[in-house]
């Protein structure tokens, strides 16, 4: 279910991309440095994760496992393979056009939420950047326990794209609902799971 998943983020995330109506803020963030630095979407990913996952191992490694390894090694290289993919076979214009354009995100918006949500769900460990802001929020309740965690990681997703920014790249409406649907699909789905 795990490495399905991360398939299924890649497969989706590429349809998010060249729809271009907005990502995840990580997704946002590491297509803002690649472009920035000229290296590929998911050379970039796998770069910027083992920066996180070095800073993971010496914070705290519980959060980790197989999954960890296969989102961040993967989930980047499926997205280039498959835009890659759909260039050679899509015609263009079904990123272009208002009506295709706007159902393809759309679709693709709710099928890579609910892959997230399988592969968090999974427990079989989660991304760096998904380890971080849960390791700092338990750092940062234990100081200040009325803090809620979802402050922390609403926190941290407003540095990657503001990183983003940094970086040359425009935030646009996908991030605002990733954001809003992200946290309530993922609990939903860890119900039908358990």
């Amino acid at each position: 279910m795990c490495f399905i998943a991360v398939l299924g983020m890649g497969f989706f995330l590429s349809f998010l991309i060249l729809c271009n109506f907005g990502t995840d803020p990580a997704t946002f963030m590491n297509r803002s440095i690649s472009a920035k630095i000229g290296i590929s979407f998911g050379t970039c990913q796998l770069i910027v994760n083992m920066l996180m996952f070095i800073i993971v191992i010496i914070a705290d490694k519980s959060s980790l496992g197989f999954g960890t390894i296969f989102n961040m090694i993967l989930v980047g290289y499926y997205a280039d393979f498959f835009m890659f993919l759909w260039g050679k076979i899509l015609d263009p214009k079904l990123f272009t056009e208002p009506v295709s354009r706007w159902i393809i995100f759309l679709v693709a918006l709710a099928l890579f939420i609910i892959s997230v949500s399988v592969y968090i769900n999974t427990d079989m460990g989660v991304a760096p950047y998904d380890a971080l802001p849960i390791i700092i929020g338990n750092k940062v309740t234990e100081r200040f326990p009325k803090l809620p965690k979802a402050v922390v990681r609403m926190s941290w997703d407003a540095c990657a794209i503001l990183i983003g920014i940094l970086m040359g790249g425009t935030p646009i409406i996908g991030i605002i609902l990733m954001a809003v649907f992200l946290g309530p699909v993922i609990s939903l789905v860890g119900k039908v799971i358990k």
